[in-house]
């Protein structure tokens, strides 16, 4: 038995919930009865002990669960009679006021709000393109090229020669001794001997490197070096250190010419260089296109959230705020972290949480009202696109195919495409041209 709803927030319900004293009672007796057939004791025979022995163990927490299960099939009752969408599970707390031969509870909960989609013909969403030209290929192949350097003393005379005077420059590596001190003294970790590292890099600091540059062979340089104040050394974070550096040995980088040699490097068996260049202007297309995909989705989905006006459950915030927590930390773990004593707050991710939630019930909405739902077909399509990259695309269906929680991500990616196509054919699209290195540059995320 309920009372009437009460209205105590935008979603905030309260519902009062009553339960029979006897019926609560009989359970209990019926349980204990059955608890009394398995039940173990010093002294007697399995299912010989006497029930109020088996009371005395079992109990509490056998009554316990017959009033979770009691309240929780009236609430649920109560709460498809008046037609109401529970959001999260409600707050039970027991009354004390309640009817002769009853046992009285407060439920309090929320509802799912009602959602009212905007008129996707207002809403405006500004998309990006980048187009892979023959710039950009060449700058992967100086990247290709740079990966499979290497070294050669600088000034020796050969083949690999540089001739003239060698002095280290932008691009060397150099192998070199050095000490630093403050006031004087020495410090942890600022010394070195046979320290190798490729000027230009930015591996050193930029004060260390300028005084790198310059020297030959077997000289020395003494200089003073400030420390940043957030310098990971914390011993001298924010101070200056005065540091001699000796150059012991010099190399200059020798990168592979692009020739039919370099193709075969990279997988093109007959060294085709022009086959080479469409290869990596395909594989590049393909990094773009995944890119810029997510680029305009999540424009989509901003646009989405700023357009549709609704209230979130707090509930359900705080769940996923809680899922949010854990995950990360399951993340932590994973890369070799001791998170036992890291301090995890679920009000961390709430802002996350509750864009995640606004976000959720405006698709479900969305995807509801124009019937946006994945199709096997298209689920079986974009498993085949992700296979195309593999050895053997069998395997990848059958990776997929063999396991329903895989089998979700991927409905769940193709719904979310589905909303994306829908919204950008009724919104009010603006497409600007972005450079490839921002692009790529960029953290976007779906």
């Amino acid at each position: 038995m309920a009372t009437a709803v009460e209205t105590l927030g935008k979603l905030e319900r309260r519902l009062t919930i009553s339960v029979p004293v006897a019926d609560v009672r009989t359970e209990v007796d019926k349980r204990l009865k059955q608890q009394a057939k398995t039940a173990r004791a010093p002294g007697f025979r399995p299912g010989k002990v006497p029930l109020k022995m088996v009371a005395a163990q079992y109990g509490y927490q056998i009554e316990s669960d017959v009033l979770n299960d009691k309240v929780g099939r009236a609430f649920n009752e109560a709460a498809t009679e008046a037609q109401l969408k529970v959001a999260g599970f409600p707050k039970i707390e027991p009354k004390q006021d309640a009817p002769e031969g009853m046992l009285a509870f407060d439920a309090t909960f929320e509802v799912y709000p009602e959602v009212v989609l905007p008129d996707l013909a207002n809403v405006e969403v500004e998309t990006v393109k980048t187009e892979v030209t023959d710039a950009e290929i060449d700058k992967t192949i100086d990247i290709l090229r740079k990966q499979r350097v290497h070294f050669h003393p600088k000034g020796e005379a050969g083949e690999h020669g540089t001739g003239g005077e060698p002095v280290a420059a932008n691009g060397d590596r150099v192998t070199v001794d050095f000490v630093g001190k403050i006031d004087g003294e020495e410090f942890a970790g600022g010394k070195a001997e046979d320290y190798a590292f490729v000027l230009g890099e930015g591996r050193m600091l930029p004060e260390f490197e300028a005084a790198t540059v310059g020297l030959k062979v077997g000289e020395s340089k003494t200089f003073p070096l400030p420390f940043p104040e957030d310098y990971h050394g914390k011993d001298v974070a924010g101070k200056t250190a005065e540091f001699t550096i000796t150059l012991k040995k010099l190399e200059w980088a020798h990168m592979p010419e692009v020739d039919a040699e370099f193709a075969k490097s990279l997988g093109i068996e007959n060294g085709d260089i022009a086959k080479m260049r469409e290869d990596i202007k395909v594989n590049l297309e393909r990094e773009v296109g995944a890119r810029v995909k997510s680029r305009n989705k999540e424009a989509v989905m901003d646009a989405l959230v700023k357009a549709t006006e609704l209230d979130v459950p707090k509930v359900m915030i705080e769940q996923d705020s809680q899922r949010l927590a854990e995950m990360t930390r399951q993340d932590m773990a994973q890369r070799g972290m001791d998170v036992k004593n890291l301090p995890m707050q679920n009000e961390w991710f709430a802002p996350k949480a509750e864009r995640r939630v606004r976000l959720g019930l405006i698709l479900g909405q969305l995807v509801n009202d124009n019937n946006l739902q994945a199709t096997s077909e298209q689920v079986k399509a974009q498993i085949e696109d992700f296979a195309q990259s593999y050895e053997d695309p069998k395997e990848v269906l059958k990776y997929y195919y063999s396991d329903r929680r895989r089998l979700a991500e991927v409905e769940a990616l193709v719904l979310e495409d589905n909303v994306v196509n829908y919204v950008l054919g009724k919104a009010k699209v603006a497409t600007k041209d972005i450079a490839f290195d921002e692009l790529m540059g960029s953290n976007a995320q779906a």
